[in-house]
């Protein structure tokens, strides 16, 4: 029995020695064509051009290297050694990229390693393109995660094809806009447009109707486009997206989509009884990360390839459990022709009993990590420390340094990036003031509506948001005022990336935040070495959905039933046709621990008392002192009072009031100049009777120490006064000569 095999693997050993014997004799000759220049360097990829003609060299010796790796592994198998050691679909081995190009090597092959540099086959500035389905706002927080790993890694331009719901579109084009992130392009396409397309298959997994929409990609996708790179939101790089593009190159004429072996059992159909998967080749293949060659797709008439296979399933199987992976899985049973099987490491998937370790046997062996299980960070895996501690990296990640230029691949500015380019140019580095001014021009990163957000519009058009800002010092007032304020909430968070984590965690594990679904979280990522304190208001007033606001700072705390108040105030006061500004009245108290009135006589009671103060009547008198804080107090219905120099109170306008001005940073005239303006608008300044809003006591901001220690901050401070003033006349003509009286009466 044993003989004919001895002789098999004779025939195999002789035709290995052949054809090392062939490939030496080849290098031989292409040495002394090219004057022993591949000895003197084996770094081909860096050689000047007078190397280039060894391209076809190069490709034939790794041809033949593929030979004798396959001749290898027949005579591996028919020695009968470890067969369980070969990991997945032993008919698909060929076209899995296990070579030495591909760092899956054998121990003996990293041994023999060369130090030269592996040369990329991708062009230098050749753009890459990259397609995600995100829908919602969760799936829009973490496809953030994902961006930071390709651009923490790329060396190429990149265009990002995202094929969103609306919420998701609003969110992704805020934030890219932001970013400014050079060489790099972002397209998005309806998902509701595509929901037609899919709608009619009954799918059980938790992605619902978005999980089938990669299916529809050869025609979301503009038809010029001929390949792209498909990754779920739940996906991590730990190298050059530039690697996996260069698959492509590897394809076959007739293969058009690369995917990876599904690591679980799940399409063997032996995890439970009466388990009964999809059909699938072996153990199937996982969609998280997908190549597909578009044009192929439709040039073989995809469409209608899918949706012959996905009807025919469902007569049986009734639903799909993996979303888009059955029918991939479905349609390459009946053509296994169009898979290459991309080597494991690709996507390396996290799910609780896959054999994903198999795909590892060092660090520098990861590519891609995929956590596809609803589970997440949660789920089990010996090295999930690891593969978590790499994951928050990029999720804390400060996204500010990726801004980074690609040296030698000029790409087209946006239009934001031109204006600001402009505006720098114009700033006088010698300018006293140059960080204010460079403060007011600086784009800041904006994640809006970085938590769920749902809001329900209430009869009788006189809804109102409360709009605020806050940083991390503030955090702990959240829970209170949501506490004393029902109606929705927009609120500017500056934050950094490592601190917007921490928020999530805060607002995950609070029963009081979970429960308020109308609060809009709007974080706006630090950069420059100000409080950019009117941009985070007109970012939070930008985001309102009501057609009132109450503009109010975040440490104080609304009276009971405010909302309600403040509604009915609306309606009475016929703010929809007249320009009225509705001051809430601000009072303070410095105890920490305070029993909080239920009424206006209440109030008053603690105010006779001394246990309450009119805000800030022994610092800053000027501020509040128009309120006419004495008539308030036996006033019943609401009044009007005249602006004065420094007036800055709390007020109920229409969403489409002026915004705030952003040459104001820090401590000092923020919201001044906001009622100044108002006030030149000829609004009318109405005090409410029955309303008032309470100041909680906290240490005090880093600003207000700078501008209390720092001349030179008072001093611009001042210049950027009298530059407003200024504007102010320009704007508004002679009307606004009163303002720049009464400042120099002061």
């Amino acid at each position: 029995m044993s003989c004919p095999c001895r002789g098999k693997l004779k025939l195999l050993v002789a035709t290995v020695t052949f054809v090392v014997l062939i490939t030496w004799l080849y290098l031989f000759v292409g040495n002394l064509e090219n004057s022993w220049s591949l000895l003197l360097s084996p770094c081909l990829g860096e050689q000047s051009e007078r190397y280039l003609d060894h391209g076809v060299l190069d490709a034939r010796v790794r041809e033949v290297e593929e030979e004798n790796r396959q001749l290898r592994l027949q005579i591996s198998q028919s020695q009968g050694s470890n067969q369980d050691g070969n990991y997945g679909n032993q008919q698909w081995a060929a076209s899995a990229d296990t070579g030495a190009d591909d760092g899956e090597n054998t121990a003996e092959e990293r041994g023999n390693h060369t130090d030269c540099v592996k040369q990329p086959m991708v062009e230098k500035c050749e753009l890459l393109h990259v397609a995600c389905v995100c829908a919602g706002h969760n799936a829009s927080r973490d496809v953030v995660t994902l961006v930071k790993s390709i651009l923490f890694h790329r060396k190429n331009p990149l265009h990002f094809h995202f094929i969103t719901d609306a919420v998701a579109h609003e969110i992704l084009s805020s934030l890219f806009q932001s970013w400014m992130v050079p060489s790099v392009q972002v397209s998005f396409y309806d998902a509701d447009e595509l929901k037609s397309e899919v709608a009619w298959i009954p799918n059980k997994h938790y992605s619902g109707i978005y999980g089938l929409m990669k299916l529809t990609l050869t025609k979301a996708l503009p038809s010029d486009l001929t390949k792209v790179i498909v990754l779920d939101t739940d996906i991590t790089f730990a190298t050059d997206i530039a690697e996996l593009w260069t698959i492509f190159r590897k394809f076959t004429d007739k293969q058009a989509i690369g995917l990876v072996e599904n690591q679980s059992d799940w399409y063997l159909g032996n995890l439970w009884k009466n388990h009964k998967p999809w059909p699938a080749l072996g153990r199937g293949f996982n969609t998280g990360v997908i190549l597909l060659l578009l044009e192929r797709l439709r040039r073989i008439g995809w469409e209608q390839m899918w949706r012959l296979t996905a009807e025919q399933e469902l007569m049986s199987m009734l639903s799909t459990s993996l979303a888009d992976q059955d029918i991939f899985n479905a349609v390459i049973k009946q053509n296994p022709v169009l898979v290459h099987q991309l080597p494991c490491f690709w996507n390396v998937q996290l799910s609780d009993h896959t054999r994903s370790e198999q795909c590892y046997t060092e660090v520098s062996d990861l590519k891609v990590i995929h956590w596809n299980s609803p589970k997440k960070l949660r789920v089990k895996n010996k090295h999930v420390e690891f593969f978590r501690n790499l994951y928050l990296t990029f999720l804390e990640y400060d996204g500010n340094l990726l801004r980074r230029e690609l040296f030698g691949c000029p790409s087209q500015p946006s239009t934001e990036s031109i204006k600001l380019q402009g505006a720098l140019e114009e700033l006088d580095e010698d300018d006293q003031c140059y960080d204010f001014r460079r403060e007011k021009i600086t784009m800041h990163r904006v994640h809006l509506y970085f938590l769920q957000y749902e809001y329900t519009e209430t009869q009788g058009g006189a809804d109102v948001t409360l709009v605020a800002q806050l940083s991390m010092d503030r955090l702990q007032m959240l829970e209170a005022i949501c506490k004393h304020w029902e109606g929705p909430i927009s609120l500017a968070l500056y934050m950094s990336d490592a601190e917007a984590q921490q928020f999530l965690r805060y607002a995950q594990a609070s029963e009081v935040l979970k429960s308020r679904k109308n609060v809009g979280y709007h974080v706006v990522y630090k950069e420059g070495q100000f409080y950019p304190v009117n941009l985070l208001r007109n970012i939070a007033l930008r985001n309102a959905n009501t057609p009132y606001v109450f503009l109010a700072d975040v440490d104080f705390l609304p009276m009971y039933d405010l909302y309600d108040y403040l509604r009915k105030s609306i309606i009475q006061l016929d703010m929809a046709h007249t320009k009225k500004a509705l001051i809430v009245p601000a009072f303070e108290t410095l105890r920490y621990r305070l029993s909080f009135p239920k009424s206006k006589a209440e109030l008053l009671s603690m105010l006779d008392m001394g246990t309450l103060y009119t805000f800030r009547y022994h610092v800053w008198t000027k501020g509040h002192a128009p309120t006419d804080y004495a008539k308030w107090r036996t006033a019943t219905t609401p009044y009007k009072v005249e602006w004065e120099s420094d007036f800055e109170p709390y007020v109920v306008v229409r969403r489409d009031c002026p915004e705030y001005d952003q040459r104001f940073v820090g401590f000092g005239w923020n919201k001044v100049s906001h009622i100044m303006e108002l006030d030149a608008q000829e609004y009318d300044l109405v005090v409410l009777p029955n309303a008032f809003v309470i100041h909680m006591p906290h240490a005090p901001s880093f600003d207000i120490s700078k501008f209390r220690s720092s001349s030179g901050y008072r001093n611009c401070l001042q210049t950027l006064k009298d530059e407003f003033h200024q504007d102010l006349s320009r704007k508004y003509g002679s009307a606004a000569l009163k303002y720049l009286t009464a400042e120099r009466n002061m």
